[in-house]
C-alpha cells in the first residue's frame, strides 16, 4: 500500500461558524481569521494505492458551480485533478471513490460538466456512499444541511449506475470504515493500516488540528454534543494506540500524532505520512 496527499485547492468559511461556541479571542490564535472574519482551510483528500486498487476518499468541491456560488468560498490552489496528475495518475485509473459524506466540500469534485452534461469525474470508478446518508441527502435533507446538498454533485452518481453504498465490513482490504453521525448522519471514517501505524481520515469530525479538543465542534454540526462524545471515545482510543490523524481541512497541518497532556488529549508531531 502506498498513500498519496491530493490537495484539491483550499476555500475560505466563517471562523465563528467553523468554532461554534468557543470565542474568536481564543480560536484566532490558531487559525486567523481575515477582516471579514473568514479562515482559510484545505480541500484536502487521500489516494490510497493498494495493489490493482487506487481508492480516492472525498473530492473537494469541484468546479462546476456558477460565479456567484464560488465568491462565498474564494477557493484557490490546486485542482483535485491536477494533484492526481502530480501523483502520477489519470482519471481512468481511480477505481473506488469513498465519499465520507455529500456535503459540497466533499462531494462536488466527484461531477463534473461535459459539455450540457454532468458526469461522474472518474469514470472507471465506483463510488461508494452510505445508504442512509444518501437518503438524508436526497430524499429528506433537513433545513440545516439542505444548502450543503446540492443534486448536481449527488444524482448523477445514480444515474451513471457507478454508485455503490458500503454497509456492514469495508470493501477494502486494510481500510475500516468509522460511522459517526454528529455532523451528519452516518459519516464514514476510513480509518487505514499502514506500514504499521493507522490512519484515521477524520473528515468533518475533526476538520483540522484546532479542534482536537473536545469542546472546539463546529457550527455546522447537526448534533454538536453528540460530535463531543464521539470525539471523547475515538480520541483516547487513537492515543493509546498510536493512530496518527489525517485533517481534510486544516491548511497547515496534514497530519499528526496525539499526546496526552494536563489539559486534555493535544496535537503531538507533525507527520508526513507519505514518508513513513
Amino acid at each position: 500500500m502506498q498513500l498519496h496527499i491530493i490537495e484539491a485547492g483550499y476555500f475560505k468559511l466563517d471562523g465563528g461558524a467553523m468554532f461554534g461556541v468557543v470565542p474568536k479571542t481564543i480560536w484566532q490564535k490558531l487559525i486567523p481569521a481575515d477582516e471579514k472574519n473568514l479562515c482559510t482551510w484545505a480541500m484536502r483528500c487521500l489516494l490510497i494505492e493498494n495493489e490493482k486498487r487506487l481508492i480516492l476518499v472525498d473530492t473537494g468541491m469541484g468546479n462546476k458551480q456558477d460565479e456567484k456560488f464560488f465568491s462565498y468560498y474564494e477557493p484557490t490552489g490546486d485542482t483535485l485533478l491536477s494533484s492526481i496528475e502530480k501523483a502520477g495518475f489519470r482519471a481512468e485509473d481511480i477505481t473506488d471513490v469513498i465519499l465520507t459524506h455529500l456535503h459540497f466540500d466533499h462531494a462536488g469534485g466527484a461531477i463534473k460538466r461535459e459539455g450540457e452534461k454532468l458526469v461522474p469525474t472518474f469514470p472507471n470508478a465506483r463510488y461508494w456512499s452510505e445508504k442512509t446518508h444518501w437518503e438524508l441527502a436526497t430524499v429528506r435533507p433537513n433545513a440545516r444541511e439542505k444548502a450543503s446538498f446540492l443534486k448536481e454533485n449527488i444524482l448523477p452518481l445514480q444515474e451513471s449506475g457507478q454508485l455503490h453504498f458500503i454497509e456492514g465490513e469495508s470493501p477494502f482490504e486494510g481500510v475500516e470504515i468509522l460511522k459517526v453521525d454528529g455532523h451528519t448522519d452516518k459519516m464514514m471514517l476510513p480509518l487505514i493500516s499502514y506500514k504499521g501505524r493507522k490512519i484515521l481520515y477524520c473528515a468533518d469530525l475533526i476538520p483540522s488540528s484546532a479542534h482536537i479538543p473536545i469542546p472546539y465542534v463546529m457550527g455546522y454540526d447537526v448534533r454538536p454534543l453528540l460530535t463531543m462524545q464521539e470525539k471523547e471515545q475515538i480520541l483516547p482510543k487513537a492515543q493509546q494506540e498510536n493512530w496518527l490523524l489525517f485533517f481534510e481541512h486544516d491548511a497547515r497541518v496534514p497530519a499528526c500524532s496525539l499526546m496526552e497532556t494536563e489539559k486534555g488529549i493535544r496535537m503531538g508531531e507533525i507527520v508526513d505520512i507519505e514518508s513513513l
